[in-house]
């Protein structure tokens, strides 16, 4: 079976500039006889790059949303302007909770979906939201969710809150949700923003799936990582046995370059526009 994943929008530009950019992440995967998009950027210009791509929103199967970020999910209400067929939308279950980002002592901004479910009732969206560990969506493509803390490394990020019963709680990211890709040459995964741990979440797969990972490919959130982290984070990949590793958008400039000299030609840099073919 063949894949191809097409980033439709990231941080950083495409190669020959004539993109649009933006803090967020979208992917257009064509695997097993469906198009899917994995997140929705943050402001809904993927649609313009995806245009350019000769990538047909309206051929869509299904959206998922790897988590309740604005710049995962932003782009989904100009998405449901432009389309004509309304592709099935999965999330994690917990991705309706209100987030929030710690700005200082006392002040929280409003962090999560421009959206809620009422919208997608309104607009005749299906929803699917995953509480199961794995959905089957082909013999060849899996949805992980309820990931394990497997990492002491991989510590919970302090400034993400959920707001429930007007209180702050600390966001342990329970609605993350990753995508599974079975090739010939193993399993593709495919995440947002990893914000429970890239390598927690790779870790929690291969127990669940008797698969070995060829590729990991979207967001890590090694931003925040310092120098050991990363090591730690790249050491993981080598002992799994990982072949490609195109991360990008929260990896961070400095996660971008540490991986890419140290992992060399296993190493791909994952702009907006790249194209992933395995």
């Amino acid at each position: 079976m063949e894949l191809q994943i097409t980033t439709l929008i990231e941080n950083n530009p495409s190669d020959q500039g004539k993109l649009m950019f933006e803090h967020g992440l979208s992917f257009y995967i064509e695997a097993d006889g469906k198009n899917l998009l994995f997140d929705t950027g943050q402001s809904g210009d993927f649609i313009e790059n995806a245009k350019a791509l000769n990538k047909d929103l309206n051929k869509l199967d299904v959206c998922l949303i790897s988590h309740g970020h604005y710049d995962h999910s932003g782009g989904l209400k100009r998405l449901v302007d432009e389309i004509d067929k309304i592709p099935l939308l999965i999330v994690g279950e917990e991705f309706f909770k209100p987030k929030y980002k710690k700005i200082d002592k006392y002040v929280f901004q409003y962090n999560g979906n421009s959206f809620d479910e009422a919208f997608l009732e309104k607009n005749q969206i299906p929803l699917r939201k995953l509480n199961e560990d794995i959905m089957t969506l082909t013999e060849y493509i899996l949805v992980f969710h309820n990931f394990h803390r497997h990492t002491d490394f991989e510590s919970r990020n302090t400034k993400f809150y959920l707001k429930e019963n007007n209180k702050y709680i600390p966001d342990e990211f329970d609605d993350e949700i990753a995508l599974g890709i079975v090739t010939e040459k193993g399993l593709v995964v495919i995440v947002g923003c990893s914000h429970i741990g890239i390598v927690n979440i790779l870790k929690t797969i291969a127990e669940r799936v008797n698969i070995p990972i060829y590729a990991v490919v979207g967001g890590t959130h090694l931003i925040e990582a310092d120098e050991g982290r990363m090591e730690k984070t790249m050491n993981a990949f080598q002992d799994m046995g990982i072949q490609l590793i195109a991360v990008s958008h929260c990896t961070g400039e400095k996660g971008i370059r540490f991986l890419q000299q140290n992992l060399k030609d296993k190493f791909q840099y994952n702009n907006t526009g790249n194209v992933i073919q395995i």
